[in-house]
């Protein structure tokens, strides 16, 4: 990486912006152009579960049709094309979502027998009865990927980056884990045998208990991890590089029993280390990725993200309530004010105790009214070759603005951009600072 600025916003926070989430995409890149911001981070595109969470998406390959309108009449010809290109995972797509619809939402693995097991038979049955739903949800998916890839194309007109999201785990209600159930610990009935969770930490004092079905690593290793491999280059083929949420996964993770009311009885497991990555460095020709090591992270975690040379994670929160080394970040670093499950950082000065909020008042060199700006500046002029700050922070706003909160299952997701967002005087403000910290575009 080179020394660059960027924005954290997910694309349904443009959703409520006049002319949609297109119209509003090529605002935000004007603008992101004028204030020196050359890289959109965003979450999960994928069709969120009914909380509206996009790390629990039910497809990892899937884009959310809810964000781009039915395009109209598309042509046999070239719905063939696009059918034969996304073969590997659309035809369990569209046969899963149209399911899904019969039976009322209901999960995969509440189906009768014949479909939670994909019978042969049954599926066949299935597809020629809901020959019209499959055909609809192809056409959604063909609309999803031809306005994103515009979106995209708009991007680059602009000179930004779109930093995309690979959560480590699929939903267990999901087309991946119901096509591919093979490759998770499941039980006959499709239930898991263990779970994934992260043991106590920030968020959690008992930890947090995720509840996605682990995978299989094992079995995954025989096919040359194909379907990981194939997930990695639907992920750059939405978008330009990738963070790998939860990367500590990949050299250990924490497997809790699935009938644990908390994820403190879980124990650490190894993950596929090197292996996978070479695999995969082979397969795509190279590693366009960031790895998200925040949370536990122990020396084998510390030891395959160098050895990869993938740029790791800090967050600015987090950094502030420790000791001052954990301030000084290493060029192969991202850093940010805060993420998607953080508060905002206003609201997160706000709730700090006098002493440690005039302690970092003090480090960042503000006062009180101006302290969310003195902690992007302090981002900002930091070694880290990437600095990110979500634009509730640009805005300065407070807790209400928060994306997410760990661990709460609703009332989470819905933050919306207001009108006045993206103005002339924010983009000065941060053009200049980054001009002057080498972060221009």
């Amino acid at each position: 990486m080179t020394r660059r600025a960027g924005l954290l916003l997910h694309p349904t926070s443009l959703l409520a912006e006049p002319g949609g989430l297109e119209g509003a995409a090529g605002r935000l890149f004007a603008w992101a152009q004028s204030a020196g911001i050359s890289v959109w981070q965003v979450l999960p595109v994928g069709p969120p579960d009914d909380g509206g969470s996009p790390y629990a998406a039910l497809s990892a390959f899937a884009g959310d049709p809810s964000w781009f309108p039915d395009t109209g009449p598309v042509d046999r010809k070239a719905l063939a094309a696009f059918s034969a290109e996304h073969a590997a995972w659309l035809d369990d797509w569209v046969l899963y979502a149209a399911l899904k619809e019969v039976h009322g939402g209901l999960p995969w693995f509440a189906w009768d027998e014949p479909l939670r097991c994909r019978d042969a038979a049954a599926l066949a049955a299935a597809r020629a009865t809901l020959a019209a739903g499959i055909e609809r949800h192809v056409l959604r998916q063909r609309s999803f990927f031809t306005r994103w890839n515009a979106l995209r194309a708009l991007a680059r007109e602009h000179g930004v980056t779109i930093l995309g999201d690979v959560p480590i785990y699929p939903a267990l209600d999901s087309a991946d884990v119901w096509a591919h159930q093979d490759l998770f610990h499941l039980d006959a009935d499709g239930a898991p045998t263990k779970v994934a969770g992260v043991p106590p930490d920030y968020f959690s004092a008992t930890g947090q208990l995720w509840g996605n079905p682990l995978y299989r690593w094992d079995r995954l290793a025989q096919t040359g991890y194909a379907w990981w491999i194939d997930r990695l280059r639907h992920g750059l083929a939405l978008h330009d590089v990738l963070r790998l949420d939860h990367f500590r996964g990949f050299a250990g993770y924490w497997a809790v029993p699935a009938d644990a009311e908390t994820a403190e009885d879980g124990a650490w497991e190894p993950g596929p280390g090197a292996a996978f990555f070479d695999a995969a460095r082979t397969a795509l020709g190279g590693l366009p990725f960031v790895a998200e090591d925040l949370g536990v992270i122990t020396d084998d975690v510390v030891a395959l993200r160098k050895g990869l040379e993938l740029p790791g994670m800090r967050v600015l929160q987090f950094a502030f309530e420790g000791d001052p080394s954990a301030r000084r970040f290493d060029p192969d670093t991202a850093v940010y004010t805060g993420t998607h499950d953080n508060d905002t950082t206003r609201g997160w000065f706000e709730r700090l105790d006098r002493a440690t909020q005039a302690r970092v008042l003090d480090e960042v060199g503000a006062a009180a009214p101006d302290a969310v700006w003195g902690l992007i500046r302090f981002a900002y002029r930091s070694d880290a070759e990437l600095a990110i700050a979500p634009l509730q922070d640009v805005l300065d706003l407070g807790s209400s603005a928060r994306m997410n909160v760990p661990g709460v299952a609703s009332g989470n997701w819905r933050w919306r951009v207001p009108p006045e967002a993206f103005t002339p005087e924010r983009a000065r403000r941060l053009l200049r600072l980054a001009e002057e910290s080498g972060r221009g575009c």
